[in-house]
């Protein structure tokens, strides 16, 4: 289905609540604890199939429909859901809006490329279906706010795909700088994989099994190549992904750095960079890069690509430091990390599984562990990174306002012009 062919009007009035559901807010599905919730995905490439695996795995939900504008993909996702429940129910569409029409979704996993994230969350929230978004959160900065607004005017609930908070690793070394057992906190250095330069950009013909004109969406119109749709290199491309794995990427560490400054729902006040850029083919974000941002307490922190360190990320104290990445940590002196919290200690949100947090707060109504301003607030730092390298100065933010201050070239930067007939 061409992607003009739906309009908003009839999703919505397709939308209605699933059986067993109970409204409690505006569009708000919260399915009885007796119930199955009915899960539908957006995108059925490699990433959504590493979340289908643990969607699977949840008793109290079926998942029931996938929707990509490549056939091989949405093929083969429907045949693993078939195989699992020994049946041939899996529907498949090539158009999201369709899939967000059936009132026995309850709930949807948005794993697309990230040009498509606020778009297709805004279309889910209107459609009042709860939300599992894949990070980065949003493509700029007036996009994740346009999200979050929607996501709390829909009442619906939504889990940023930030999943290190879910891991008791990076929960614990937060909980260490929280608590000052690192002492005074003087510096914070996160590390993420780099970017990479080339894809191929030999037109071909578009393949039959495609809607190329879906599959871009709202991201500018370019001819047809392999390497911008089959090879991955779309993660390193402007047009999909603001910095590339600036973004892509480093939001997990990012994220992290927030959780552990107690900073997650604010920003720095100024940032600035350098990058290196690619120097062929399609790829154009940065191969590397060094950014420092502070905050208002004057705390640095240093965001880099790994070259300039092991991917994780650092608070270094007065008293010790301690580096976390995905399965380990080590912590300077050994002692800090075996002394246990007290009584009154802060104590962070403890999530023991990220689609299982999502699940549960679907049915208590009550906040994910990655709530939409918290997942904003860090993609907000990475677009910010890459604007303040590509205008090759320090960049002043006003947290409040979200706009860089007397910098209005800057300031455009922070939206991008939606291609027809996509608005949010």
């Amino acid at each position: 289905m061409a992607s003009g062919s739906l309009s908003r009007r009839s999703v919505l009035a397709g939308a209605g609540v699933a059986a067993g559901g109970l409204l409690t807010g505006p569009g708000r599905l919260c399915a009885a604890p007796s119930e199955k919730l009915g899960v539908g995905f957006i995108g059925g490439g490699g990433i959504a199939n590493s979340h289908l695996g643990a969607m699977l795995g949840q008793a109290d939900c079926r998942v029931l429909a996938v929707a990509d504008p490549k056939k091989a993909a949405r093929d083969s996702f429907a045949a693993r859901i078939n195989k699992h429940y020994g049946n041939t129910d899996a529907k498949t569409y090539v158009d999201f809006r369709e899939l967000l029409a059936r009132p026995d979704i309850d709930a949807v996993l948005i794993c697309t490329p990230d040009n498509w994230h606020a778009l297709q969350t805004i279309h889910a929230a209107r459609a009042g279906k709860h939300i599992y978004s894949e990070k980065p959160f949003a493509k700029t900065v007036a996009e994740g706010r346009a999200m979050v607004e929607t996501i709390q005017r829909q009442g619906v609930v939504f889990q940023h795909g930030t999943q290190q908070r879910s891991d008791r690793l990076f929960r614990q070394a937060c909980e260490l700088v929280r608590n000052g057992r690192i002492g005074q906190l003087e510096e914070v250095h996160v590390s993420a994989p780099g970017g990479r330069q080339g894809g191929n950009g030999t037109l071909v013909p578009v393949p039959d099994t495609i809607d190329y004109d879906l599959w871009l969406g709202p991201a500018p119109w370019h001819p047809y190549s392999n390497a911008r749709v089959e090879t991955g290199h779309w993660y390193y491309m402007q047009d999909y992904s603001q910095g590339g794995f600036i973004s892509g990427w480093g939001i997990h560490h990012v994220d992290i750095a927030q959780w552990g400054l107690g900073t997650e729902l604010t920003g720095p006040v100024e940032i600035e960079g350098t990058g290196v850029f690619p120097t062929d083919g399609l790829c154009d974000t940065p191969i590397t890069w060094r950014v420092v941002y502070k905050f208002a307490d004057g705390v640095p922190i240093r965001f880099t690509s790994h070259e300039d360190g092991p991917v994780g990320v650092t608070f270094k104290g007065s008293k010790g430091s301690v580096w976390v990445t995905r399965g380990a940590w080590r912590v300077e002196p050994e002692a800090l990390g075996r002394e246990p919290l007290g009584a009154n200690d802060t104590r962070l949100y403890h999530s023991p599984e990220h689609h299982r947090n999502w699940i549960d707060c679907i049915k208590t109504g009550a906040e994910t562990i990655c709530p939409p301003e918290v997942g904003h607030r860090s993609q907000t730092i990475c677009a910010l990174s890459d604007i303040a390298i590509r205008l090759g100065r320090k960049l002043r933010w006003d947290a409040k306002t979200e706009r860089c201050v007397d910098d209005e070239t800057a300031n455009r930067l922070l939206s991008r012009a939606l291609r027809e007939p996509w608005t949010l």
